[in-house]
């Protein structure tokens, strides 16, 4: 016995979009000649009512006698300025819409939006669903006008992941496993490797990878730069595609799979605390940093700092912010607690246990730190 709802979608010949045509004498050669389209079939031949058209990946059935009202098209272009004589937006003679846009458009990071918060994982909001069926918590509620966001995942049923081969246009995009482990595998890096907790990859811009697999209860903090960024699914792609290519650039960054075990613990930028560095800055050219940092004993004196964006999660352990000039001076965080720190506002690390690790990512990776009120 076969199964109808495996065979019926082989007996689809093709799809088209029906748009209301009034008539075909002056509807067609705004598709044809203005547009670029193609003539398929018309009929009946003494007085057309039907024209079916095709192009840009789109079939179309322009029919005089559709009850449909005008629609809405977007055509992609590679360059906008040459399609119909430059313009950004035409009207059908039936009334169809047509947007000419851009098919690349430039990459646009929205000036930060500065703002002091503090997101605690008591008090978080119930997870959404995303992609591929995970789990997500917002870090950072007002993306500090859309500079950024960060993300804090779920993926709780361990196994294969529905995931495709994607990428995604962005500046920087960090993903530091917590908890568990998952199974990934990038465009030209080889085959298939395990990204454990405590380590971290970043994805250069476009690179194309996917999701294999993921143990129970894996959790992943995600930062993407800039908050609103699109994710593109190669269906051409099969990954993995061949060995890996040392010190491939993607759009001035290299891939970074950083392993604690190979790291190397040096004094951070405040008294009291060292750090392991990523090698993220280096592998951006300085457009972001990430370092895991740890308390050593002794006092830290407060602090603050000039770079644009600092963001900070709390990996493991405990620890109070105290926040000079505010409302709320002191703020006791614990695990999956996060913050963000706006330029030159006065803080202090207090009372830090000894198991306490933080994850600070810092865009740009160099920045001045000053030491006292």
């Amino acid at each position: 016995m076969t199964d109808d709802r495996k065979t019926q979608p082989t007996q689809i010949a093709s799809a088209e979009v029906v748009l209301p045509a009034q008539d075909l004498k002056i509807e067609l050669p705004f598709f044809l000649d203005r547009l670029g389209f193609r003539l398929d079939e018309i009929y009946p031949a003494d007085d057309p009512a039907v024209a079916r058209i095709s192009g840009h990946g789109l079939r179309l059935r322009l029919d005089r006698d559709s009850a449909q009202p005008p629609a809405h098209l977007r055509l992609r272009c590679t360059r906008p300025k040459e399609v119909a004589d430059g313009a950004a937006h035409l009207t059908s003679p039936s009334g169809t819409r047509i947007d000419i846009d851009d098919a690349n458009p430039a990459l646009v990071i929205p000036e930060t939006r500065h703002s002091f918060m503090v997101r605690r994982l008591e008090d978080s909001d119930a997870w959404v669903i995303g992609r591929a069926g995970m789990r997500y918590r917002d870090l950072i509620t007002d993306r500090l006008g859309g500079s950024i966001i960060a993300s804090h995942i779920r993926i709780p049923d361990g196994g294969p992941v529905p995931d495709m081969v994607h990428y995604h246009v962005v500046g920087f995009q960090l993903i530091f496993c917590l908890h568990g482990w998952v199974r990934l595998v990038y465009e030209d890096q080889g085959a298939p490797f395990i990204l454990e907790a405590g380590n971290c990859v970043i994805q250069p811009p476009q690179i194309r990878h996917r999701v294999l697999e993921a143990s129970d209860n894996v959790e992943v903090l995600e930062i993407g730069v800039p908050a609103e960024h699109i994710t593109t699914i190669d269906h051409e792609m099969e990954l993995p595609n061949g060995p890996a290519v040392k010190d491939r650039d993607w759009q001035g960054t290299t891939f970074v799979h950083h392993r604690s075990e190979d790291a190397t613990w040096s004094p951070w930028r405040l008294p009291g605390w060292e750090a392991r560095d990523t090698g993220i800055g280096a592998a951006t050219g300085g457009v972001a940093g990430v370092q895991v940092s740890r308390p050593t004993g002794g006092k830290t004196p407060w602090a603050s700092h000039d770079t644009d964006i600092l963001f900070t999660f709390v990996k493991q352990g405990a620890l109070s912010l105290e926040v000079s000039g505010t409302g709320d001076p002191v703020h006791a965080l614990g695990v999956g607690d996060a913050f963000v720190l706006p330029p030159f506002l006065k803080t202090r690390y207090t009372d830090a246990s000894p198991d306490c690790e933080l994850i600070e990512v810092t865009l740009p990776s160099e920045f001045g730190t000053t030491l006292g009120l």
